[in-house]
Formats: C-alpha cells, sequence, structure tokens
C-alpha cells in the first residue's frame, strides 16, 4: 500500500517538475541564445588572431597580454574605475533622498512620481544631444549664458580633464535617478505602517522615522541595487564616445569604449575586443562575487 502511494506521489512530482521546466524552457532557451552563446563565443574569439569575424589560428592569452600592455587600457581602466566611484558619489544616494522627498509628500505623489521618471523615458541619444547643448564651451552653452550673468567668462567644461568625468555622471545620474527612485518607493511602501504609528507616538520626529524605521527597511534592497549601478556603470559607453569621443587625451575613455574601438575603430580587431569584454566580465564577476559573500555573513549574523 506504501509503495502505490510512494509511486504515485513520485509520478505527480515528475509531473509537476516536468510542467514547471517546459514553462521555463521558452526563457531558457532565449537566454541561451542571447546570453550564454555570445558569452561563450567571446571567450573561444579571445584566444585567437582573427580577420573580422573569421578564426585564423589559436594565439592561447597572446590578446589579453597585447591589451593590457597598452597605454590606453590602463587609462581605460583607471577611468572606469573614477566612473565607478563617481557613480557612487553623486548617484547612488540621490534616488534614496528622491523617494525619501516623494514618500514624505502629502498631496501630489502621482505628479512627483510622473515627474521624476519622465527623464528615463527620454532616448538616450536625445539626453546626450540636450545635455551637450547645456556644457557647450560656446558662448551660447546654457550654463555658459547664465553664468554670464553673473559675469563669469564662458568655459569649456566638456575637455578640461578633471571634469568631463564627473559631468557624464551627472548626465547619467539625471537619466536614471528616477526609475530607481521608484523602486526605492515601492520597498518603502512595504514597511509596516504601526511602526511609524509607535515611533510617532513615542515622540520620534521625522528624521529619526527614516533613520531608525525606513533605512534600515530597505538595506538590503538598497545592496542589490548598488551592485546593479556598479555593473551598469561598468559598462558606460555611448556617453563619452558622443560626448567627448573618450577625450580630452582619453580622459573619459572606458573599458566599453576602447572594446568598441578595437572591434569597430578601423582596426576590426575582433580578437582584442573579445579580450577586453572578457576583463569587463572577470572584474563585474570578482565586484559581484565580493558583494554576495559580505551579503551571505550579514545575513548570517542578522
Amino acid at each position: 500500500m506504501q509503495t502505490a502511494r510512494r509511486k504515485r506521489f513520485s509520478g505527480a512530482r515528475a509531473k509537476e517538475n516536468f510542467h514547471s521546466w517546459l514553462i521555463m524552457l521558452p526563457g531558457l532557451a532565449l537566454m541561451t541564445f542571447f546570453v550564454w552563446e555570445p558569452l561563450i563565443e567571446s571567450i573561444r574569439m579571445s584566444l585567437y588572431k582573427t580577420r573580422n569575424v573569421e578564426l585564423v589560428r589559436f594565439i592561447g592569452l597572446d590578446n589579453f597580454i597585447s591589451v593590457i600592455n597598452k597605454d590606453d587600457f590602463t587609462q581605460a581602466l583607471t577611468n572606469t574605475f573614477s566612473y565607478t566611484f563617481w557613480s557612487l558619489l553623486i548617484g547612488f544616494v540621490l534616488p534614496i533622498l528622491l523617494a525619501l522627498l516623494i514618500g514624505e509628500t502629502v498631496r501630489g505623489k502621482s505628479f512627483f512620481r510622473t515627474a521624476v521618471y519622465l527623464p528615463n523615458m527620454l532616448p538616450g541619444l536625445a539626453v546626450i544631444i540636450l545635455w551637450s547643448a547645456f556644457f557647450s564651451g560656446e558662448k551660447s552653452g546654457v550654463l555658459n549664458i547664465l553664468l554670464g550673468h553673473l559675469n563669469i567668462p564662458p568655459q569649456s567644461y566638456l575637455t578640461r580633464y578633471e571634469l568631463v568625468i564627473p559631468i557624464i555622471i551627472v548626465i547619467a545620474t539625471w537619466k536614471g535617478a528616477g526609475a530607481t527612485a521608484l523602486i526605492y518607493m515601492a520597498g518603502m511602501a512595504g514597511v509596516n505602517p504601526e511602526l511609524y504609528e509607535a515611533a510617532a507616538i513615542d515622540g520620534a520626529g521625522v528624521t529619526r522615522r527614516i533613520w531608525h524605521i525606513l533605512l534600515p527597511a530597505i538595506r538590503k534592497l538598497a545592496g542589490t541595487l548598488l551592485i546593479l549601478q556598479i555593473i551598469s556603470v561598468f559598462q558606460i559607453m555611448y556617453e563619452p564616445m558622443v560626448l567627448t569621443k573618450g577625450g580630452p587625451d582619453n580622459a573619459s575613455l572606458s573599458l566599453m569604449q576602447l572594446m568598441w574601438q578595437y572591434a569597430f575603430g578601423g582596426s576590426m580587431n575582433y580578437g582584442k575586443a573579445s579580450a577586453v569584454a572578457v576583463i569587463v566580465t572577470l572584474i563585474l564577476l570578482i565586484m559581484t562575487a565580493i558583494y554576495s559573500y559580505f551579503n551571505r555573513r550579514e545575513s548570517d549574523w542578522d
């Protein structure tokens, strides 16, 4: 009797597992075709001397050695970490502040949600052209016109070595902060209202409620969005490409832009381009592994 029941139970579980895999099959097929196959092909291509996309002969790690030994790789790697630093400094806290301000607003929340998300709806190239007019070094540049009213002479912002990366990050933050703020607002909406009521009864003001209730509640969400932001910024490409073409003197050149130059910038060296792509992937994997390690340790302590 028990054996028959076990067989029926095993058969039901096998059927349920089969249906689950059947549901996931289209997504797995698309992920294999659009993610894993290109990734494996990039790794393979990075180990070969190439003629356009044709594999000529196996050369091992020569593409990696050639890429790493060039000055433009060192500059691009340094710039990419600089992009990440400025992104965390400028762009990580801003969405949290926007979410807090909108969350504490009594009226017009729908309007402010739409307003902060609106830049995210604009095409990326249109945003770059818009901001390039704002930071233009000509007298007709919007920022120069505004500063001209304060008797400040026109400045060329995008050709200044120390300003170009922060300016690009400001542009990227303006475009993407609204969408991230909405995610934080969704996380904040899940906080138990009774905690706020208890804090208010105890005499806690807005600042203490935010610090002791709200921020701890979104801590894990903030950690997840942090690593996603780092991954996104590490792949920055079209902003410096359109705004500065990597200048001045490679001051805004990113790793992804360097990869594009190897692949499409004239040399058509897909082997070296694939090597840069693999290096970027390895760096991001290491960063993600470090984050996952500390996140697990923090969960164990909790």
